[in-house]
């Protein structure tokens, strides 16, 4: 028996794969959940097979609560279920060690079938986000210019990202200029928009 945790924010959505789940001989419910928040301790005290987690959940803090579950309970492991997925959010999710990751609008069979297969350790990748994916440019910027340009992203400003990365002010300018450059936008806010677009932030 594959035992299965739920986590899924909106209600109608929940009920309905949980119906349908409930109705494979070989998969079972063993919680189900609407927030981010319980994940990690119910995966921790259940110890699950497998966490079907959406994507609201799942993409909050860069797929940190993937990671997670990974370190906690490597046996667990994670299908992601998405509706308007970011062209770069499989390979993050892949990076945050998520063994499949499919799209909302599949058949309750593709998703029964997705559940063995990540139960299996196998990868579940929905097929046309696995070729989206393949022709998104890969990232050019290093780890501490996305750090950098996520912070600009919110509104953080030049002096408070280097009080936050322990830089200076100069190398935080440097570092926007180099963004600017290598990805071809025509100043910060065209970098910021460039980036969420292909899903680097």
């Amino acid at each position: 028996m594959i035992r299965t945790v739920i986590a899924e924010r909106i209600a109608l959505i929940r009920a309905g794969l949980v119906a349908c789940i409930s109705q494979e001989r070989d998969i079972e419910v063993v919680a189900e959940l609407d927030c981010r928040e319980p994940v990690l301790p119910t995966i921790s005290s259940l110890r699950p097979d497998v966490a079907v987690i959406d994507d609201d959940i799942a993409c909050h803090d860069g797929f940190a609560v993937i990671q997670a579950v990974h370190t906690i309970t490597p046996s667990c492991h994670t299908l992601i279920m998405a509706s308007r997925p970011h062209p770069g959010a499989l390979r993050k999710a892949v990076a945050a060690h998520a063994t499949g990751f499919v799209l909302k609008d599949t058949s309750p069979e593709n998703i029964s079938e997705a559940i063995r297969q990540v139960a299996k350790g196998m990868k579940a990748l929905d097929p046309n986000l696995a070729f989206a994916t393949l022709d998104t440019p890969v990232n050019p910027m290093t780890p501490r210019e996305c750090d950098v340009l996520r912070l600009a992203s919110a509104g953080t400003s030049t002096a408070e990202i280097a009080g936050q990365l322990c830089l200076t002010a100069g190398t935080v300018r440097n570092h926007i200029s180099s963004i600017i450059m290598k990805i071809g936008a025509r100043n910060r806010v065209d970098a910021i928009r460039i980036a969420d677009k292909a899903g680097w932030l």
